[in-house]
């Protein structure tokens, strides 16, 4: 993840459900890649994260690579506590 862009503006498309839930998550733009990746991570429901993908500079991240660039030592936001490291366990495992 070389040369990512944490302050680039970029877009959350979350990943579909078979089913059309009341109050799902839709796409969402955001200033910033690293607030994009934090509401991917810390707040989107586990559901919506697989299958979810960020495009920041007409280049896409899926669910993956958004862990990855959360877990990055280069991400500029603080990161939640074990709750949140709890969920991207769940996560990996459901994937």
């Amino acid at each position: 993840m070389a040369c990512f862009d944490y302050g680039a503006a970029a877009e959350l498309f979350p990943g579909r459900h078979k089913t059309r839930m009341i109050g799902a998550v839709t796409y969402k733009r955001f200033a910033a890649a690293g607030e994009a990746i934090r509401y991917a991570v810390e707040v989107l429901p586990a559901s919506s994260l697989l299958g979810a993908f960020l495009e920041v500079n007409e280049e896409r991240f899926d669910s993956n690579e958004i862990r990855r660039l959360y877990e990055s030592v280069e991400y500029p936001l603080p990161r939640q506590p074990a709750a949140i490291r709890d969920r991207l366990l769940s996560v990996r495992r459901a994937s």
